[in-house]
């Protein structure tokens, strides 16, 4: 695969919602990020599109309260990236984490042109619990799910060889296979690629709802 294959071409900040109603209309395949907080969700989204600050970082777990939608075109595909409220733990109130918790799985149940949820996951760190029970959650609800494991620059080589069957082994004690997964570095570029061409791949499957008579 060359590494030009695969592009974003002018990525575009569309909107914020508070909750699915308010989202842009279901008109072309969307894939939603989603991840703990500080797992390198807007780091990763930025080396995807190719934009420095198309998605906003912050050292500040939390950071995303909000449904964020940016317009993409790959391989002459229109497609969504929606970039999700983290999972789990954030310095912020307890009714806080619970409201978005709630528009984040309303909206991953519901959102009728959601192709597939990407699932980001910390390399450095053993498998977590909340992560697992997240994974968990989305194949009882029958969403279409890929892992996205990040940081991998952060690891030493001996790390990066022992990290992936070590979740395989885990995840394989719940699930017959692994699901797709990509492993990904925001600083060195790595996986983009294959991400990339993950989604393009997927856009023609998509197939516009009908508008009701």
């Amino acid at each position: 695969m060359s590494v030009e294959e695969y592009s974003v071409d002018d990525p575009t900040f569309v909107k914020s919602s508070a909750k699915r109603q308010e989202c842009p209309e279901a008109d072309r395949p969307e894939y939603a990020f989603i991840g703990r907080s500080n797992v390198g969700k807007s780091s990763l989204i930025n080396m995807l599109t190719g934009r420095k600050a198309l998605a906003k970082t912050s050292s500040t777990p939390g950071k995303t309260q909000l449904i964020n939608h940016f317009s993409m075109t790959t391989a002459g595909a229109e497609w969504y990236l929606v970039d999700l409220p983290g999972i789990g733990y954030a310095k912020v109130s307890k009714k806080d984490r619970h409201s978005w918790d709630r528009t984040s799985r309303e909206y991953l149940t519901k959102r009728e042109n959601l192709m597939c949820i990407m699932m980001l996951i910390d390399s450095r760190l053993p498998p977590q619990k909340i992560d697992l029970e997240f994974m968990v959650w989305m194949a009882e609800k029958g969403l279409a799910f890929a892992m996205i494991f990040t940081k991998v620059d952060k690891l030493t080589i001996a790390e990066r060889e022992a990290f992936l069957p070590r979740y395989t082994a885990r995840m394989l004690k719940q699930w017959s296979a692994m699901p797709p997964h990509f492993v990904t570095s925001a600083e060195k570029k790595d996986g983009r690629q294959d991400v990339l061409g993950f989604i393009a791949q997927s856009n023609p499957i998509y197939r516009k709802p009908p508008k009701p008579e």
